[in-house]
């Protein structure tokens, strides 16, 4: 199954890697490619994957582009921007 979420708060390649790592992170998960330009998350996952994509990535500070407004859409960001700064991390220390 394929499922294409756009997105908000994607900056950079570190918030694309933290949101690999962590969809990635589920088993049911075969891949996640981040198209950073475009703000869309594309995710391959088994059949039986009756999971709620959305909401993990909006946990992660990367909700569904138009579902969260107001304080919901000032936390995602604060959310986001920790992700972003954990994913650069991640990728100088893995290179």
């Amino acid at each position: 199954m394929k499922i294409e979420i756009a997105v908000e708060n994607i900056k950079c390649g570190g918030c694309a890697s933290s949101i690999t790592k962590k969809l990635m992170s589920d088993a049911r998960v075969e891949s996640v490619d981040v198209d950073v330009e475009q703000g869309v998350v594309t995710i391959k996952a088994t059949e039986n994957a009756a999971y709620n994509f959305s909401a993990a990535l909006l946990k992660m500070g990367y909700p569904e582009s138009g579902a969260a407004e107001g304080i919901a859409a000032a936390k995602a960001k604060a959310k986001s921007f920790v992700s972003c700064a954990i994913g650069r991390v991640d990728n100088m220390v893995n290179k």
